[in-house]
């Protein structure tokens, strides 16, 4: 019998940004910029947002040549399952390699008015399934995204 070893784990990041709640909103809610700090590389093969309540978001890329899996495609496909403009996103994903679902997360972004612009609370609650990539790489994963999303609202 294989190993069915599921992980669960939480975690949370706290972000400002020197921008106005609609603005950071914005990068979020307008494919074009989302696809900027979330999408692009050169990589992606594809991405694409329906950003309503029930609609899809998608992004598949090959991984590359210095990955421990080259040429396999990475597919992320999630539904928006609430939003409140400018207020909160949750979105429910999962996560496959060459077709093989290795984790399932619940992900809410949550935007609040601050002194300096806004203050983003980034929750994110995984299922990471036999051969994942695990709780620490998805943090860091995430990090590096809010890093990126911070570069284009410097733009």
């Amino acid at each position: 019998m294989t190993d069915q070893t599921i992980v669960h784990n939480t975690f949370v990041i706290a972000r400002a940004y020197p921008k106005p709640v609609e603005t950071v909103f914005a990068a979020f809610a307008e494919p074009a910029k989302k696809r900027r700090w979330y999408a692009q590389s050169k990589d992606a093969d594809t991405y694409e947002m329906d950003f309503r309540v029930g609609g899809i978001e998608r992004a598949h890329s090959r991984m590359g040549a210095s990955t421990p899996f080259p040429g396999a495609t990475l597919a992320n496909e999630g539904s928006h399952l609430d939003i409140v403009a400018n207020a909160r996103i949750v979105i429910a994903s999962t996560m496959a390699l060459d077709g093989r679902r290795f984790s399932a997360s619940l992900a809410t972004f949550a935007f609040a008015a601050a002194a300096k612009g806004t203050e983003l609370v980034f929750t994110h609650q995984g299922a990471f399934f036999e051969g994942a990539d695990g709780p620490r790489m998805r943090e860091d994963g995430w990090r590096a995204l809010l890093d990126r999303l911070a570069a284009e609202l410097a733009h």
